[in-house]
């Protein structure tokens, strides 16, 4: 009996080792702990809680952080995304907690109305994430690279803040000191991903917190005495402050903060899928905020604050490789015992502030280069596009650098102008609502001259024959490749036209290829220096001056692309704007001509592939000479 294969299990669903699970999630919740207690001691300072009340709030909230990531990672029913997502509370909700307490009294009385506020904006995240998730079409490539580009950017200056010292007095830019111990973990980071491979590169992170905090306590500069002060349990019960007070403007708030947390939650879901290499959709998003609404719902009721994906960890998963959820679930097990043994959270909080941000750096800045992957798929070549990234992710730095900007604009705008992320990745989604989805779309512009263009639209309405007379010039002679790409339409953007005639090219019959080939002309003739085989051969071989090359050179080339005739029936193909120089052509036809006839006919097909790929650029540029000449520019400076 013919045995049925098991399907392999995808890298996202391995379960590890407990060892490595351990490891794993005590680098997770290392990287993560700061950023996790900030929030409630921002909050406690600002609406004047005692320094009890502070330490109940931050147990708390690790102890809610670890339910929610497992929620998250793990997954029940139709909750949780099941990918290696870290919970934890949302920066967004910081000042208009602060708000909404400040406004109520201050003190546990304004707390009291936060919890009311977080209790129905949970709830109503809960309940709205599937309706959410049908806007899934208007987070494509351009506006979910941005969002993560601005989350990794826009982090970066927290990282950078502790590694100066940490916010407020503690902070010494000057401190050579703190330099080091920054740049020291970080460049520790880097030696063991350089020098160290399997298990050892992929706790890097780990290993360079715990060798950065043994350094400077060897120095004297980390301290753990709230070691021997703090309790050895501290379980957190359900409304310990008291039963939540409900405000419907403190409501109205915290919802408007749920529903633009849901747009990085949203880009924090893309960022992870491209790291773990699983498509995300529309079902994915409204699980992962449902999880966010029920983490939400949570947190009012064990003390705590709203929830989203923590963008800090994202880095942490494209650093060390390691894509299993429950890595991030053993994280969330962790925090849940950290949120009981407050003697553990004082440990983790002895590490001093430089160590914790050089390693953040390395962490925060690979956030970025996920959106740089992201926007590679982008079609620039579609000004509207430019705007959209310039626009949004300008506006996030500029709010990022420049945060007292908040304070010039109206009160219910300080949520949004609040914070680069959100500013950043609502402009993002808006001006993509605003180029692609509003009024009609035209398109790029992808033939023709300025005043004259051809625009995608016009393609995609293009009959056969008016097809095939723009794009004929991208090969020579025969046009059934051209016919055959007309076929694929309708083409979504420059890259499927592209990519179109490279699939005609290679769906030909060998005879149909071979008549093709043989319609190339041959290499420094006087034939194409003439102009009598096409434009486009005239600027092809130009590139490297085979139309006027000197009589010895000439005579060089005439010798090897007869031999190379005789040898095998047909012309030798080279794609002359790839070659270095006119010897590495000479170079290439002298290997070539070692080969048999199918792998040389392979090697013309693929040159062909190439010269039509410089051709179609050509037909851009010409389309676009502002972005082709800024491109230039940016390329030669």
């Amino acid at each position: 009996m013919k045995t049925v294969p098991r399907p392999s299990r995808h890298p996202v669903d391995e379960v590890l080792p407990a060892g490595k699970l351990a490891v794993y999630g005590a680098q997770h919740v290392l990287a993560f702990y700061a950023g996790a207690v900030i929030v409630p001691i921002l909050l406690a300072n600002s609406i004047g809680l005692s320094t009890q009340q502070l330490i109940h709030l931050i147990n708390a909230d690790l102890f809610t952080c670890g339910i929610a990531s497992i929620i998250q990672s793990v997954g029940f029913w139709k909750v949780g995304v099941r990918l290696p997502l870290l919970q934890g509370v949302t920066f967004t909700a910081v000042s208009p907690m602060i708000a909404i307490g400040l406004a109520a009294g201050g003190g546990t009385d304004g707390l009291l109305v936060i919890y009311g506020a977080v209790l129905v904006a949970g709830l109503a995240t809960f309940f709205i994430a599937p309706f959410f998730s049908k806007l899934i079409r208007f987070f494509p490539p351009v506006v979910t690279g941005s969002v993560i580009t601005i989350i990794g950017l826009a982090l970066l200056p927290v990282a950078a803040g502790d590694a100066v010292g940490g916010a407020g007095p503690t902070a010494d830019p000057t401190s050579g000191k703190n330099l080091a111990y920054a740049l020291g973990t970080l460049g520790l980071i880097v030696l063991i991903q350089r020098v160290f491979k399997g298990f050892m590169a992929t706790v890097a992170v780990l290993a360079g917190l715990v060798v950065g905090t043994l350094v400077a306590w060897a120095f004297g500069d980390a301290h753990f005495s709230a070691v021997s002060d703090a309790a050895w349990v501290g379980v957190t019960q359900p409304f310990y402050f008291g039963w939540p007070k409900f405000s419907i403007a403190a409501i109205i708030s915290m919802v408007v903060v749920m529903l633009i947390t849901a747009v990085e939650t949203t880009g924090d879901v893309f960022a992870t899928g491209e790291i773990v290499e699983k498509r995300i959709g529309k079902d994915d998003i409204a699980r992962a905020l449902r999880a966010d609404g029920l983490a939400t719902t949570i947190g009012g009721v064990f003390n705590s604050f709203p929830y989203t994906c923590f963008a800090e960890n994202v880095g942490l998963v494209r650093l060390t490789r390691i894509r299993s959820r429950w890595v991030v679930a053993a994280a969330g097990g962790i925090m849940i015992l950290l949120g009981l043994l407050p003697k553990a959270g004082a440990i983790v909080a002895g590490i001093p502030h430089p160590v914790l941000g050089g390693a953040a750096l390395a962490m925060f800045a690979t956030v970025a280069v996920v959106g740089f992957q992201t926007l590679a798929k982008v079609d620039f070549h579609d000004h509207r596009n430019v705007v959209i990234v310039a626009t949004s992710v300008g506006l996030a730095m500029y709010v990022t650098a420049q945060p007292q900007v908040a304070q010039a604009v109206p009160g219910w705008a300080e949520i949004i102008f609040g914070s680069g992320i959100t500013l950043g990745s609502l402009t993002a989604i808006g001006l993509n609502i605003l180029f692609h989805h509003v009024g009609k779309d035209y398109g790029p512009a992808v033939a023709g001259q300025p005043g004259d263009t051809i625009r995608l639209d016009q393609v995609n309405k293009m009959s056969r024959e008016e097809f095939v007379e723009t794009f004929a010039s991208l090969f020579q002679g025969p046009r059934w490749a051209v016919e055959r790409a007309w076929d694929m339409r309708p083409f979504i953007d420059t890259h499927a036209l592209r990519r179109s005639f490279q699939e005609a090219l290679f769906s030909g019959s060998h005879e149909e290829q071979r008549q093709l080939i043989e319609a190339y002309p041959q290499l420094g003739s006087q034939f194409v220096a003439d102009g009598l085989s096409g434009e486009a051969s005239l600027r092809d071989q130009s590139d490297k001056g085979l139309t006027f090359l000197a009589d010895p050179e000439r005579d060089e080339l005439a010798t090897i692309t007869d031999a190379y005739r005789e040898r095998f029936g047909f012309p030798l193909v080279i794609s002359v704007r790839d070659a270095d120089s006119f010897h590495r052509i000479i170079e290439q036809g002298r290997e070539r001509l070692d080969n048999c006839e199918n792998q040389e006919h392979a090697a013309a097909l693929l040159e062909i592939a190439k010269i039509a790929g410089y051709r179609f650029d050509d037909f851009l540029s010409d389309a676009n000479p502002i972005h082709s000449a800024r491109t230039r520019w940016s390329s030669n400076r």
